[in-house]
């Protein structure tokens, strides 16, 4: 019997791999060899020399919308350029550059052939062959002695023209001479060409004084110029800055030691003066064209570009800027200086989309504040800014501004399973309040109930629907994001209160009108299709509060920075470490957006959004808007309003002390008359509720507001004015949405048969819930109880009666005891959750 060998089949196979790879290998370098031969026959080496004069290119203009030069943008060998010997190169620039660039420059022949190679195996397989991986003299080759039609392809022939034109620069050219060309004329980003331009750009100074940070950061910029812009990204730009001294180290240059003391050093980044007229908005232009038309024709080709910018208005938006902010700087009345320097502006036409201005600080040339840095482009936490987005979000699925909610302590479960209780502005809470007046006052508790209601993943979706680009991830966010918990843009929050002044039609900023090329072509910008992101009537409910003067008096006053001489919605936010403020406003001709603070994220003293922030944005909306009529806020014509009780926002019952009239959709409008309000029996002796052993002469009939039993810790700090009861009753099943409930202990959370799941990709010590016991009419006085599976797990002298309990597998049953010290006793029912494995 002959038995089959198992291995023989895999060696066979093993085999006729290695003959196939064998061949591929040959095909391959024959390949190579047939292209490398055929390409020197077609390569023109005459022009290898670097040119070091000739013609000077026509340079590209950029005007404002008016016509009015901002910025001429020159041949890079005749504008912000000056090459520089080596020898006056700092030698840790040089090092970081190779580190970063090309490790092995000194000793490889000019190309990377494993590159060469992956590059033939693309082509064959049908792909495009992808710029990056090339060495340092392939750079200088590309750059200096492709034209630039040939630098713009992608494709083998290119990569293969690049590499031949390398190999025979580094025969006739030595090491030292072409790193010296490579760092003479490599692009650092911000208009700047070569190292010496570069060190002026972002840091004032002669490359010769640059440290071993500095060398570093600029090594790490020419591969993404945009990406790493540390004047936009200056997140990015350290990382960037982090990695180039990781490379310094394993490339033997320098220690761990020292790289990480250079990680830690701060950067102060500045520019040099030079001639240019709204530099941050320039350098925005800059990065967009370069994009579109690419390096060469942008600097070379004669563009005459129109943006969308007004110079008069920018002028106007820097002078207001510096003003207000020399006044927060000036010590007065015995106040000391609020510690604060910079400020940001944007202003955006709503109906095209167009930006009129773009401040990213006072002076783009103050090294002391940082002025280069575009913080209207930089993330930053807007505070409460964000709130009216977190509302827009909850109008769009079942709430109005007439829905009522509860301003009271309360105590959140984190997706952690941590306790967050949210503070309000003022430190004070404000019972039953309409959500009209919670985020005309932008209270804290409120918005945070609004965002548990519709998730936080409906706010980051609507976010980046309104074309918010740093809220993508939503599990990176808890309830704190309504608070401004997250990063977000200037521009693009600006932009999205855009999108509500159109009725929800998404506003895309744009800051380029044309561009007359140098060939004669006019190239504008497509328009982007019209989207409705969020329902027109939803922004006109977010518009008609956040335009509400009376909404915002209770935490802004009558006469605040906020009103204007014309209607606007408006709103601020203050981040609760005073480095951020905000406001930002909208007529439906204008929207304005406005930060103050410091560019190195150092706290202000005591400046919030209405004190720093919102001067600057009511001159400048009162200045871009003198010679425009008035625009009234139009609600959508199904719109009708009807009179609510202002404090329940239902229909108004007979007992209703207060009325307003709120804007509804007819479906969305209340049909339930109030029973917020009611006429009970009380006596008069105590004020408290009459009971059947009430003596008859004592019984008054008196309208009561009554409130859900979570109030009843507020109202025992809020004794109601005038002796008069606020009775505490439950929200329960029956014909009346409110009944009077008797004195005794309930669960507020869980929620009764709630069932939960362990994830099994989460530390099981941060899987909790909290459990939440609420005495409702039962002393302060009392000892509370919370028992668990029969075992008592929490005992409380006071309220909050809550804690935070992590997850076990298994049904559970759970109940609250309450014991006075004269041995009166209290049990609530018992509840009953289960927890999957």
């Amino acid at each position: 019997m002959i038995v089959a060998d198992p291995g023989s089949s895999c060696r066979r196979k093993q085999a006729l791999f290695a003959v196939r790879q064998a061949l591929l290998t040959t095909a391959a370098a024959v390949a190579v060899v047939t292209l490398v031969i055929g390409t020197l026959f077609i390569v023109d080496l005459a022009g290898m020399d670097p040119p070091t004069s000739g013609p000077i290119a026509p340079s590209t203009l950029i005007y404002d919308r008016k016509g009015r030069l901002l910025y001429e943008i020159m041949d890079p060998h005749s504008g912000k350029h000056r090459p520089l010997p080596l020898p006056e190169i700092p030698i840790r620039l040089q090092q970081a550059t190779i580190a970063t660039e090309d490790a092995t420059f000194y000793s490889n022949p000019g190309v990377d052939l494993l590159a060469i190679l992956r590059a033939i195996w693309i082509n064959v397989r049908g792909g495009e062959v992808l710029s990056g991986g090339s060495t340092i003299t392939q750079q200088v080759a590309r750059n200096l002695l492709l034209s630039a039609e040939q630098r713009s392809q992608r494709t083998l022939s290119r990569k293969l023209r690049e590499s031949i034109l390398a190999y025979r620069m580094s025969r006739s050219l030595s090491k030292d001479e072409i790193l010296r060309l490579y760092l003479n004329t490599v692009y650092y980003g911000n208009l700047s060409y070569g190292v010496e331009a570069a060190s002026q750009t972002y840091f004032g100074k002669s490359v010769g004084e640059l440290d071993l940070a500095e060398c570093a950061f600029l090594a790490g910029l020419p591969q993404a110029p945009a990406v790493y812009d540390p004047l936009v990204n200056p997140q990015l730009a350290s990382q960037r800055q982090s990695t180039v001294l990781q490379l310094m180290v394993k490339a033997g240059y320098i220690t761990p030691a020292q790289a990480q003391a250079a990680a830690d050093e701060p950067l102060a980044f500045a520019a040099s003066p030079f001639p240019i007229r709204a530099p941050h908005f320039v350098m925005y232009v800059w990065e967009m064209l370069r994009h579109q038309f690419g390096e060469e024709e942008l600097s070379r080709g004669g563009l005459r570009v129109y943006t969308t910018l007004d110079l008069d208005l920018q002028s106007r938006a820097t002078d207001i800027a510096r003003h207000h902010l020399a006044q927060l700087s000036t010590p007065g009345y015995g106040q000391p200086a609020h510690n604060v320097s910079d400020a940001a502006l944007v202003a955006i036409d709503p109906r095209t989309g167009e930006i009129l201005a773009m401040l990213g600080s006072p002076d783009y040339f103050d090294a002391s504040i940082d002025g280069a840095v575009n913080v209207s482009l930089m993330p930053r936490q807007p505070g409460s800014a964000i709130k009216p987005l977190t509302y827009a979000a909850a109008f769009a699925l079942d709430y109005t501004p007439a829905t009522m909610l509860l301003d009271i302590p309360t105590a959140f479960t984190t997706r952690q399973g941590d306790s967050y209780v949210p503070v309000n502005y003022d430190h004070a809470y404000h019972g039953p309040v309409l959500l009209r007046e919670a985020l005309g006052s932008s209270l804290n508790v409120v918005a945070v109930r609004v965002l548990q209601h519709i998730g936080v993943d409906q706010l980051v979706s609507l976010c980046n629907n309104m074309g918010m680009s740093t809220l993508q991830d939503p599990e990176t966010h808890g309830l704190a994001l309504t608070l401004g918990g997250g990063e977000v843009r200037l521009l693009e929050l600006t932009a999205a209160y855009g999108t509500l002044a159109m009725r929800g039609l998404k506003v895309a900023p744009t800051a380029l009108l044309r561009v007359e090329r140098g060939n004669g072509q006019l190239w504008k910008p497509g328009l982007p299709p019209a989207e409705q992101v969020i329902p027109d009537y939803v922004a006109f409910w977010v518009t008609d509060v956040l335009a509400d003067g009376s909404a915002r008096i209770p935490a802004f006053g009558e006469d605040s920075a906020l009103n204007l001489t014309r209607v606007a919605a408006v709103k601020t936010g203050t981040t609760t470490d005073w480095r951020d403020n905000w406001t930002v406003g909208y007529t439906p001709q204008l929207v304005v957006g406005v930060w103050v603070g410091n560019a190195n994220n150092s706290p202000m003293v005591n400046v919030s959004g209405i004190s720093g922030a919102a001067p600057i944005w009511n001159q400048f909306m009162e200045e871009a808007l003198k010679s425009q009529p008035v625009e009234p806020f139009l609600p959508p014509p199904e719109m009708v309003k009807i009179e609510v009780c202002a404090e329940s926002g239902m229909l108004p019952g007979p007992d209703c002390p207060h009325r307003l009239l709120e804007w509804f959709l007819p479906a969305r409008a209340p049909h339930l008359v109030c029973d917020m309000h009611r006429r009970l029996q009380i006596d008069k002796r105590s004020g408290q509720l009459a009971t059947s052993e009430t003596p008859s002469e004592y019984v008054v009939e008196q309208a009561q507001m009554l409130l859900p039993p979570e109030a009843s810790q507020w109202l025992r700090e809020h004794a109601p004015p005038h002796g008069a009861h606020l009775a505490i009753v439950d929200q329960m099943a029956s014909s009346s949405p409110w009944v009077v409930e008797q004195p005794g202990l309930r669960f507020t959370s869980p929620q009764p048969n709630s069932v939960y799941r362990i994830a099994p990709h989460l530390p099981v010590d941060s899987q909790r819930i909290q459990i939440e016991v609420l005495a409702v009419g039962i002393p302060v006085s009392a000892q509370v109880s919370i028992y668990f599976d029969g075992q008592r797990i929490g005992v409380f002298d006071k309220p909050p009666y809550a804690l935070m309990w992590q997850l076990e597998a298994g049904e559970h049953t759970l109940y609250g005891h309450a014991v006075m010290p004269s041995g009166q006793t209290w049990n609530s029912e018992p509840l009953s959750i289960a927890v999957l494995q």
